[in-house]
């Protein structure tokens, strides 16, 4: 089952996509508030007429009230290259590093991403697996992780390199508004028992910058779910950005970064394709 969230001349509802129609949810507000319902409940929910596809405009599945919860360099090709970029001996993290990006920055999917050249010049490409919570939960160990996993999506994750780098941190070049693209849905985790067998790609105008299996990953989903939520709560609608493989732009000799007018895809096997185009404005 896909699971969005849409409009069509009104409020965004939740829905669930059958075949080339969306159909409402009939009672949730909104599809995070789906998602928190028990299973039971979730189960008995009541599905409206459906509408076209292509005739409604599709949001970003669900907006956490959390910052988007992320892991830097999971993908061992990912890691390799950064340490190849920064010339700097190869140290593989002992957990995940993580961080986050802030819910402001989430975008929709089909959205223009309206980046400024006056705040960078430097934005980067990252195509990454997210994770989807579905129930409250805390120190969740690793053999039942993927239980409480509602489902997944496609998620690119656009960063600042030069103010990663001026801010000696990632969150604020992480952060920017509209660099956080999520959707086009959201599959549900029943239809993926395997998140660790998933190919992942990115293309920029068409061209593959990003080519890659999430069999690469350093740390499983079930493992980040694991130290996530140690000592920490995880919620219902919460989004885990994974990591992404190699192939980013700062890496690249040379390097290549987000240019005005390009079209960002980022495809997933058995979810699908989340794009993006890019404005950018010049520098002032």
């Amino acid at each position: 089952m896909r699971y969005v969230t849409f409009s069509s001349g009104g409020a965004a509802v939740p829905g669930v996509i059958e075949k080339d129609a969306v159909h409402p949810l009939v009672g949730p507000a909104s599809l995070t508030g789906f998602i928190g319902l028990s299973r039971e409940r979730r189960a008995a929910v009541e599905i409206g007429p459906g509408l076209a596809l292509e005739s409604v405009r599709l949001s970003a599945p669900v907006r956490p009230a959390k910052n988007v919860f992320c892991v830097g360099r999971n993908y061992l090709g990912h890691a390799e290259e950064i340490a190849r970029a920064q010339n700097r001996p190869l140290d593989l993290p002992k957990v995940p590093a993580f961080f986050t990006k802030a819910p402001s920055a989430i975008a929709d999917p089909g959205q223009t991403l309206h980046l400024s050249g006056a705040v960078s010049c430097e934005y980067d490409w990252e195509a990454e697996l997210a994770v989807v919570i579905g129930e409250r939960c805390k120190d969740v160990e690793q053999e039942r992780a993927l239980d409480v996993v509602f489902g997944y999506t496609c998620l690119c994750d656009v960063t600042a390199r030069d103010l990663q780098r001026a801010h000696q941190q990632w969150f604020k070049g992480k952060s920017l508004d509209e660099t956080c693209p999520i959707g086009p849905w959201i599959v549900e985790a029943a239809d993926i028992p395997d998140p660790q067998a998933l190919d992942i790609a990115l293309t920029i105008n068409g061209v593959t910058k990003q080519s890659s299996n999430t069999q690469q990953m350093i740390f499983s989903v079930a493992s980040i779910i694991a130290h996530l939520s140690r000592g920490m709560t995880l919620e219902p609608g919460d989004v885990i950005a994974t990591g992404t493989p190699d192939g980013v732009g700062m890496a690249r000799t040379p390097p290549e970064f987000l240019q005005d007018g390009d079209r960002i895809e980022v495809e997933i096997q058995q979810i699908g394709v989340l794009r993006n185009a890019v404005a950018l404005t010049p520098p002032a």
